[in-house]
């Protein structure tokens, strides 16, 4: 089953390199009032249950992949 897993900094977390493209994008001429920088997480899980992986990428993330006190996540599940 595929996974992708999206993490960025929480609301209210400092973003410096959300804050630098937001500034040259502006400076580029575009409308950008903000910019947050997160990362991908792509993961082939061996299951065939959506729920299930689900369930484990969201147990890799509270566990390992993303750091709850200044990080959120989404998890969506993509194909079997």
């Amino acid at each position: 089953m595929k996974v992708a897993v999206l993490i960025r900094p929480k609301a209210g977390i400092l973003d410096p390199q959300g804050e630098a493209v937001r500034d040259s994008l502006t400076k580029l001429g575009f409308g950008v009032s903000r910019a947050r920088i997160g990362r991908v997480v792509d993961l082939e899980l061996d299951t065939s249950s959506p729920e299930e992986a689900r369930a484990q990428a969201e147990r890799m993330c509270e566990e390992l992949l993303a750091n709850s006190l200044i990080e959120s996540f989404e998890v969506a599940v993509e194909s079997a």
